[in-house]
């Protein structure tokens, strides 16, 4: 039923609203009073904050699906019949019936899983069964079509991903895919559809650009998808619904919510259940999730469980209404219909013990819903005389019942889903808007303050004041709710909840008298004939209806959905600054210096080895008297330990700090060494150094060197260390208070597994800290593993890590393919003499941490050291064996040219039946072979930045062309470190597309941290240290 609207949504947003970041035409969700809305508690589901501002982009991206295109696939079950071409694909692998193939193609989708999948319910299992025979079937008919007959869920993916461009393109949410080579071959063989070429012709025209629109899911949609069932089995598709017990198909409305296909669907619906990992099903199974990256699988994976919690939510209203005595049949019916957690609010609202007895159910209670259904039904019978009795109150008078049933009719009206249909189609078609203005208790509060500004006022009372003037952008604001941005919506409530900023929405008066007209002649036009005054009493419910009832339930629904949605903007915004911020390129192989910049307690030094060992700690005074004999000092530890790099905190002092090293420098005084310098962020070091992991890793040092040693290894090896550290105290993102706890930290904590596991970690030498964050392992693994290596030795291959506590098959499933035994750290360990002296110190009981009675081989396996999941170890061998390679040869030149002319006369597809393989794992297996010794994914994106000189902010000049890198983007613009102590500000209205790479055209912002670029800069005021640039282009 809201599929119509959503049609006239999507074009009004895509083509005449480029900007506009909103559809509200999706839930229907409102308690029955008309109380004033307000800003959701933050301490709402993390789930509804995602989930919410991912079905509006739903509704703006599937022009193609409200008319039902699928719906003529089952008709076309004729086609079904072309199953035969089926077995001509597959005749090789059986002589049975046509329907026979499906099972051979059933154990694809890997054996490891079949353990995990037996502890699951027997849904699990026979929705997986389904899975993997739609595969099978539909992979042959695929092969059989024309690309251009594939038809994508999402126009707006296809445009994207259609392009020539489309290999850089799918970088611009990091998935992760570690080389271009393999980039190239995974697209290559994807057909283009004429659908796509086209929307990709608009997009070139458009001049705006929508910088609030978030990153498209990466998704495959050509022929080469692989198990695409054209109808999901419907036994299958009952189950799922039983289980959840609910009115509406949990498959389908995840597919419309999410706007994902319904087969990847259910595949990640049968992946989360056995219990992988987002990052497992991203690099090993992206076959059966359709090439998404790890961002729209999260995305899918809280709809998921937002629709799992509103089952068990309804259960559990369903049972309390039962209980109470209150529950009929049709309420029971509308709370399984809800489809959204606001949808159950607003039915079971007045049911809500505590929660006053509304007009309707008052007048239920004396016996009128019966009259109420007369007037509708057989209005010429109706005689409402008979319903008067003396001495009753709410019937004692004709007035009085009619009241009534003005009353009960006005909350049917309200409560009905086609009459809420039709409203909100009205308000797309409408202007509606978003105002807000200073509240009188601020303006009061600002008057009164005028008279004493010559005198001395409190420190809270300038704070009030300036918090204040901090909205003035917001004391006369009015704003379609279709363009409004984010960021602007973020403000504007927090204004509201400070009492500082009056918040409304404003409704067209037509949308009421159209409204009106439409529901007396048409939805609640009485069967027969009405006397006059029965027609009057229809009248005023639907008046009354509308401004009581439905107009405070619009209000709210517009505000919690423009909330929402940019709630999740602005968590996505976060997600993506840190995720660039974690694969900043690592600063290796030279001594570093790390200085936590001071004036009164001085400058804390740490000198760190290549490995991040420390060498030595100390604190200079370089602001003082003696600046000499500190200088000198800084001389000596320089010289001493060969530091040519030193790593200056930005925090207090810190341009002072840079200043005298710049001098120093400008004069050669560290002759004959080379040093130069760099500022990083040094956001979240102070809590670091007195956290429990701080102190158990530098038990000795005082907490202000460990913030220098903290600020010196987030250049050595920035993931590293910034894991340390809670995501939201890195300094990344805007409104982080202002959005749900829970669901920024599910988000920021996903990111961070994400970028841990892709890169890997080199199991013999990584912290505990780290471990924790791969996939498949938490803290109390990360601690075994730990033990177990301090105890016994080095990992010598990953088939020891079975031996450790803890490693289930599962675990080990999801964790080995992103751990690395390095040759190199592995040689080096056993030759140290540190591990042996620790294994008697140990009490005899810790020898539990490992398992007995389990043989596994000690010698080192080169495959080992790649991205390749020992369950394709096989795989591998086959296929070096079909090149005439060996795995000495791994990573090698030779090798490579091995492969790379193996696959230029056979191409994937054909060498991956060859070696019996999906095509996605062969192009794993190829990176993975050729790409060379410690590869790192890591090395394609930018260094921290070292210089020699400084400017300062006097020495700008309007018109002047800087080159910088990207410190922090907002909802706003992005944040430019030109090397003068403040940040720039690109305003988002001079990041246009010809400014671009084509491979960041489509990203929210286009920009994110660590990214250099040239600017202009447009003006400086020094007074309020505010820099305005421009963006000339980025620099690659």
């Amino acid at each position: 039923m809201s599929r119509k609207p959503r049609t006239t949504a999507a074009k009004a947003v895509e083509y005449k609203d480029i900007d506009s970041d909103l559809s509200f035409c999706q839930s229907q969700s409102s308690d029955e009073d008309g109380d004033e809305w307000r800003p959701p508690e933050q301490k709402a589901p993390p789930k509804t904050t995602r989930a919410a501002a991912t079905e509006r982009k739903a509704a703006a991206k599937r022009p193609a699906k409200p008319k039902e295109p699928k719906a003529p696939k089952v008709p076309k079950a004729p086609k079904e019949p072309k199953a035969p071409k089926v077995p001509k694909t597959k005749e090789p692998k059986t002589v049975k019936v046509p329907k026979e193939p499906k099972v051979p193609k059933e154990p694809k989708p890997r054996a490891p899983r079949k353990p995990a999948a037996g502890r699951k319910a027997q849904v699990s299992k026979n929705l997986k069964d389904s899975v993997s025979s739609g595969l099978a079937e539909t992979k042959n008919i695929v092969k059989d079509d024309s690309a251009g007959e594939t038809q994508s869920a999402c126009p707006e993916e296809e445009r994207v991903e259609a392009t020539g461009t489309s290999i850089r393109t799918k970088e611009e949410r990091i998935s992760f895919i570690v080389s271009d080579a393999q980039q190239a071959n995974t697209w290559a063989d994807e057909g283009t559809s004429l659908f796509a070429l086209k929307v990709e012709k608009q997009e070139v025209k458009e001049e705006d650009f929508t910088f609030d629109e978030p990153c498209l899911k990466k998704q495959k949609t050509s022929g080469a998808c692989l198990g695409k069932p054209t109808v999901l089995p419907t036994s299958e598709a009952q189950s799922l619904r039983n289980e959840l017990n609910m009115n509406w198909d949990l498959i389908e409305l995840l597919s419309k919510m999410t706007c994902v296909e319904r087969w990847v669907c259910v595949n990640i619906i049968v992946l989360l259940r056995e219990e992988n990992t987002v990052p497992f099903m991203v690099r090993y199974r992206k076959e059966m999730i359709n090439h998404m990256d790890a961002d729209a699988v999260r995305d899918v994976q809280m709809v998921y469980e937002e629709l799992c919690c509103l089952a068990k939510k309804t259960q559990s209203v369903i049972q309390t209404l039962k209980k109470d005595g209150v529950l009929t049949a049709e309420l029971e019916q509308n709370l399984r219909s809800c489809q959204s957690a606001d949808e159950l609010d607003h039915v079971y609202s007045p049911y809500k013990k505590g929660s006053k007895l509304t007009k309707a159910r008052r007048a239920k209670a004396l016996g009128l819903e019966d009259a109420a259904s007369a007037l509708m039904e057989s209005p010429h019978t109706l005689d409402l005389n008979a319903w008067v009795k003396d001495g009753v109150e709410g019937l004692s008078s004709m007035e009085e019942v009619v009241t009534g049933v003005e009353h009960i009719l006005a909350d049917i009206i309200s409560k009905d889903p086609d009459t809420l249909t039709y409203l909100k189609t009205l308000c797309e078609k409408s202007f509606v808007t978003l105002q807000s203005s200073v509240s009188k208790s601020a303006l009061k509060e600002k008057e009164e303050n005028k008279p004493f500004q010559g005198h001395n006022k409190s420190g809270a009372e300038q704070n009030k004041n300036k918090d204040i003037d901090k909205f003035h952008l917001y004391f006369d604001f009015n704003c379609n709710v279709q363009r409004i941005q984010p960021h602007q919506t973020l403000a504007i409530n927090r204004g509201e909840s400070l009492k500082i900023l009056t918040v409304k929405v404003n409704i067209p008066d037509r949308v009421k008298s159209d409204f009106m007209r439409w529901c007396i002649n048409n939805r609640w036009r009485p069967k027969t004939f009405a006397r006059e005054e029965l027609r009057t009493i229809i009248k005023n419910a639907v008046e009354d209806s509308y401004k009581r009832l439905i107009l405070p339930f619009l209000t709210r629904n517009y505000r919690t959905k423009l909330t929402s949605a940019a709630q999740k903007e602005s968590i996505a915004m976060f997600g993506r600054n840190l995720r660039q911020r974690l694969l900043v390129c690592p600063v290796r192989g030279c001594v570093i210096m790390g200085v936590d910049p001071g004036f009164r307690h001085g400058c804390k030094l740490a000198v760190l080895s290549p490995t991040g060992q420390i060498l030595h700690t100390d604190v200079v005074y370089l602001h003082n008297s003696g600046q000499q004999r500190e200088a000198d000092k800084l001389r000596h530890l320089m010289i001493k330990y060969s530091c040519s790099k030193v790593v200056i905190g930005n925090g207090t002092a810190c341009r002072e700090t840079e200043s005298f090293f710049a001098d120093l420098i400008s004069r050669c005084y560290f002759h004959p060494l080379d040093v130069s310098y760099c500022i990083t962020n040094e956001a979240g070091a102070s809590i670091y150094s007195v956290s429990p992991e701080a102190v158990k890793e530098m038990p000795d040092l005082d907490p202000n060197l460990r913030s220098a040693v903290s600020i010196g290894r987030r250049v050595q090896d920035p993931m590293a260390e910034l894991v340390k550290i809670d995501p939201k105290h890195i300094g990344i993102g805007t409104y982080q208070h202002d959005v749900s706890a829970g669901a920024l930290k599910a988000a920021l904590d996903g990111v961070v597994q994400e970028c841990v596991s892709f890169v890997g970690v080199d199991i013999n030498i990584c912290s505990e800290m780290l471990m924790r964050h791969v996939a498949g392992l938490n803290a109390g693994r990360a601690r075994n593993i730990a033990e177990w290596r301090e105890q016994k030795g080095p990992f010598s291959n990953r088939e020891q890590l079975k031996l450790v506590k803890g490693m289930g098959p599962k675990t080990f499933q999801q964790c080995a393919g992103f751990i690395r035994i390095n040759p190199q750290t592995l040689h080096s360990a056993k030759s140290s003499p540190l591990p042996t002296p620790a294994v008697p110190d140990k009490p005899a009981a810790k020898k539990c941490k490992g398992k007995t009675g389990v043989n596994i081989a000690s010698s080192f396996n080169p495959l080992d050291q790649t991205c390749i999941h020992p369950e394709s170890y096989h795989v591998a061998q086959r296929f070096l064996s079909l090149v005439g390679g060996s795995l000495d040869q791994i990573g090698s030149a030779v090798l490579r040219q091995c492969v790379e002319s193996k696959v230029r006369t056979s191409g994937v597809e054909e060498l991956a039946q060859k070696v019996d393989t999906t095509p996605e794992t062969l192009q794993l297996i190829i990176d993975g072979l050729t790409q060379p010794p410690g590869f790192d994914i890591r090395q394609n994106f930018g260094q921290a930045d070292f210089k020699r000189g400084i400017v300062s902010m006097s020495d700008l000049r309007v018109g002047a062309v800087l080159t910088g890198r990207v410190d922090n983007t907002t909802l706003f613009g992005a944040f430019v470190d030109i090397g003068v102590g403040r940040a720039g500000l690109i305003h988002k209205s001079h990041i246009t597309l010809d400014k671009l790479p084509a491979s960041q055209r489509r990203r929210s912002l286009a920009l994110g941290p660590g990214e250099r670029v040239e600017v202009r800069v447009l003006n400086v005021d020094p007074q309020r240290g505010r820099i305005g640039l421009d963006l000339i282009r980025v620099l690659q």
